[in-house]
């Protein structure tokens, strides 16, 4: 991962810098496995971001904001009765790990003082914030407790002593010297790659910064140890001690690589990422590359984390629907091949005085298909009066099923689309506002069930906002994520001769564009627009998607229609691919 040892080594300079003998006035715990400290230090507030999620564990200072839990959770009472109203002592990282352990002196309720140690473990999914007394190493408690059950080498519970995590065997690249980094060469002479044998032999150091060394070094990452000359080894040797020699000088370049075309961060480090030629971006601080790196994958992360039961619960909706539509479609052409029954019901009321009680087949002309010889299957036990009469009521029943099925179908069908839109707006969602508001449209039309006490609660109000961009021509166009959005946006927001956007026959989001005046909307917005439409549908990844567009005053809503269900008419069609690269040189405004 890119917060690497090096990366942390940063974060504690950082921290040291910032917040040494800094006073801790509020700790708060916004998620279960994250916290949030407000401290002061010469006149000066910061919030600092602990969080030991599996996919996103960090610490670096903040300015975001997050909704804090009406009833504290039990670790935060914890750490605000150990730690409220104390002063940090010190913040250090053993070796290279990517560990921290912040000291603080803190008073309890009898104002005796006394040495407090958390420990922020930044391990992938074992990552943990663990409170600890300093003087006998006594855990207090930890936000994640660790059993033995859920491992029998170190168990994180309170009472028992803390100790590190198990040695990696690694050397310390901080006590770095040529004579160990040779037999260190000596001893994986064995084919491993360049780049595998720094990070796997050295602590704290990842493949990234694996990689950035044989680079600065003009050497192939994936150049196997054998094959490197004494030239190479030198060479190596040299770039490995000067990134090291700026590490322990403090001497940091906090940089994050991008991709524009695709909108995506490619990598960060404390160090300037010389190996890379997309667009990099330099800082001041170390925290505010992680802030803006984490801040959206973390959010995101966790609303797909909360979505898992809402879109599987859809999801499994959406089977049994498409299962009943099988069926019924079945059922429906079943129903289709009703004349025939009534043809032999006739045929045997015709030939009725031809028939004997018992008989098993009819054999007689159908003079309904140009008297060619057909063969009628009887009850025995029946007349031959009941046998027409049960050919009769075959007709009808199917008759009057193919009716029943019909309606059934067409509603079938439209739950179908509607489930297809909401797991769309699922995967649409970027705040957990967005999230609440599809489960609470579900709760309205009946797709999920709430508990009765909060049957009487208020309705949420919608609080998110639809994307908004400017096209290249400097028209406004909207995009809704879910169906209160594309509501709103169609029904409350459009004026008439806006132009509204749609996929053709394939679930996505409503666009707008503003027209501005009688003007004509430009030909590049239009297919901006377009494109939009594309990338916010089901079609996203397919090429050719059909793009429906007319005047919002030819959009109707159904009576009865559910959220974001609507007709229109008088609409051209457009046919655009929508491509990552493409979609991200629309400008987007950032509410």
């Amino acid at each position: 991962m890119s917060l690497d040892g090096i990366v942390v080594k940063s974060l504690i300079d950082e921290l040291n810098t910032e917040i040494l003998n800094a006073k801790i006035d509020k700790i708060y715990q916004p998620e279960d496995d994250e916290i949030l400290i407000r401290l002061r230090n010469n006149s000066t507030n910061y919030k600092l971001l602990i969080s030991s999620s599996s996919n996103n564990p960090r610490i670096h200072f903040t300015n975001a904001d997050k909704k804090n839990p009406i009833k504290p959770p039990m670790f935060c009472m914890l750490l605000r009765k150990h730690l409220q109203g104390g002063k940090i002592t010190y913040i250090k990282q053993p070796t290279l790990e990517r560990i921290i352990k912040i000291g603080i002196t803190s008073s309890d309720e009898l104002g005796i003082a006394s040495n407090k140690e958390l420990v922020i473990e930044i391990m992938g999914r074992h990552s943990n914030i663990i409170l600890i007394e300093k003087d006998t190493l006594n855990i207090i408690d930890s936000i994640k407790r660790i059993t033995p059950d859920v491992s029998r080498k170190r168990q994180i519970l309170p009472g028992i002593n803390y100790s590190l995590p198990p040695s990696q065997n690694k050397d310390n690249p901080l006590d770095l010297n040529k004579k160990d980094f040779l037999n260190l060469l000596d001893i994986n002479n064995d084919g491993i790659l360049l780049f595998k044998f720094i990070y796997k032999n050295y602590l704290g150091i990842s493949p990234l910064i694996a990689k950035e060394i044989c680079y600065r070094s003009n050497i192939d990452s994936n150049k196997q140890i054998g094959a490197l000359n004494e030239d190479e080894i030198n060479s190596l040797f040299r770039s490995f001690n000067n990134l090291i020699s700026n590490v322990l000088n403090n001497n940091y370049k906090p940089t994050m690589v991008t991709d524009p075309e695709n909108n995506k961060v490619v990598a960060f480090s404390a160090i300037n990422l010389e190996q890379f030629d997309k667009e990099k971006k330099h800082f001041n601080s170390i925290s505010k590359v992680l802030e803006e790196y984490f801040l959206t994958r973390d959010r995101l992360d966790r609303i797909r984390q909360k979505a898992i039961n809402l879109r599987k619960n859809i999801s499994n909706k959406l089977d049994r629907n498409q299962k009943k539509l099988a069926k019924q479609k079945k059922e429906l052409l079943n129903a289709k091949n009703r004349e025939k029954y009534k043809v032999y019901g006739e045929l045997v009321t015709a030939n009725i005085y031809r028939i004997e009680r018992g008989q098993e087949k009819l054999k007689c002309k159908n003079f309904y298909d140009n008297n060619k010889e057909i063969t009628i299957n009887l009850k025995p036990r029946l007349t031959p009066s009941e046998n027409a009469q049960r050919y009769f009521r075959r007709y009808n029943k199917l008759k009057n099923a193919y009716k029943k099925v019909s309606k059934e179908i067409k509603k079938t069908k439209a739950d179908i689309q509607y489930l297809e839109h909401i797991l769309l707006s699922i995967e649409n969602c970027t705040e957990l506002e967005e999230l609440e508001e599809i489960r609470s449209e579900l709760v309205d039309e009946g797709y999920l069930r709430v508990k009765k006490k909060n049957k009487k609660s208020k309705k949420r109000k919608t609080t998110s906002k639809p994307y908004h961009f400017i096209s290249s021509d400097g028209y406004d166009i909207y995009v809704g994520k879910n169906n209160k959005q594309n509501d709103y946006l169609t029904l409350k927001f459009a004026n008439k001769h806006d132009i509204w956007l749609h996929t053709k026959d394939i679930p996505g989001s409503h666009v707008i564009i503003r027209k501005k005046d009688s003007n004509e909307i430009p030909e590049n917005t239009l297919i901006e627009a377009a494109l939009l439409a594309a990338f916010h549908s089901k079609g996203k990844m397919s090429s050719n998607v059909p793009v429906d567009y007319t005047e919002k005053n030819n959009v109707k809503k159904p009576n009865g229609a559910k959220l974001g269900m609507v007709i229109y008419e008088n609409n051209n069609t457009l046919y655009v691919t929508p491509k990552k690269k493409e979609i991200y040189k629309i400008k987007k405004i950032e509410d």
